[in-house]
């Protein structure tokens, strides 16, 4: 027999129950579930980067999870139950896609995208929202709230037109960066905020190339991993380790690793 949704809800409320719940479980609240809840959305987004579709199913019902026991937790609380939830999201999808479950037409991906939009500013004006910055999340990973804060402003005009124009701003930040390096004394709280508009002028050049800046990031973090350790197999197998190596030596394997990248992938 396969368990349903509303078997899940069951169980999720079973664990909270104060006599024969979980007593884990019992002790947890909003606050406490935070970590779980970004935890499981990662290991999502890894399982679909590995095309792991086994993986991916698990990982799915962890962050199912996640959601229903959060949904418990308001349901105690009084505020709202799953069938709320749930009737809430609908009613917004459907809001939200009047070209597909209304008369208005939308002839293209850009002509949906525009009309989702219009009706989100909208709803965000009706919710009393004075800036068009308000409602981006604070606990958004820093890369995609610059990201986000860039394309508000891009929507009403506050924007270059130009990539070259991001490319220039990038050197302004970066000469400004190297202009506090080499103060005496160093200010480590004026170095620090210079690169933090360093690293939000690369966030506007990603976003004018159409690369998602938190995902680039990602990615090179797991090319660099990949890469780092090539070069630590390199090292076994000469019998060495790096405090035995200059730094040139070192780079010198690294070229070799990313030579052997390069043919893989030609050989393709």
């Amino acid at each position: 027999m396969k368990h349903t949704i509303q078997d899940f809800i069951q169980i999720i409320s079973h664990l909270r129950d104060p006599n024969k719940g979980c007593p884990w479980d019992l002790t947890q609240n909003f606050h406490s579930m935070i970590p779980h809840l970004l935890e499981e959305s990662y290991e999502v987004v890894e399982a679909i980067e590995l095309q792991d579709n086994a993986n991916l199913k698990e990982e799915l019902g962890d962050l199912l999870l996640q959601v229903i026991f959060l949904t418990q937790l308001a349901k105690e609380k009084g505020l709202f139950d799953f069938d709320e939830v749930v009737d809430a999201v609908a009613k917004k999808i459907i809001r939200r896609h009047p070209h597909v479950f209304s008369e208005v037409e939308a002839h293209n991906a850009e002509e949906a995208l525009a009309s989702w939009n219009t009706i989100k500013a909208k709803e965000h004006q009706d919710k009393g929202n004075k800036s068009i910055l308000d409602n981006i999340p604070q606990a958004f990973p820093a890369l995609m709230r610059a990201e986000k804060i860039q394309k508000r402003c891009a929507k009403v005009g506050f924007d270059w037109q130009e990539t070259e124009s991001v490319l220039n701003k990038i050197e302004e930040e970066l000469t400004e960066v190297k202009q506090e390096i080499i103060k005496v004394p160093q200010n480590q709280m004026l170095i620090q905020e210079e690169v933090g508009d360093l690293l939000f002028a690369t966030v506007n050049l990603a976003r004018h190339l159409d690369c998602r800046a938190e995902e680039t990031l990602r990615l090179a973090n797991k090319k660099f991993e990949m890469r780092f350790r090539k070069l630590e197999q390199k090292l076994t197998e000469q019998n060495k380790v790096f405090n035995q190596m200059s730094l040139s030596e070192m780079d010198l394997l690294w070229n070799e690793v990313k030579k052997e990248e390069t043919k893989q992938l030609e050989d393709q």
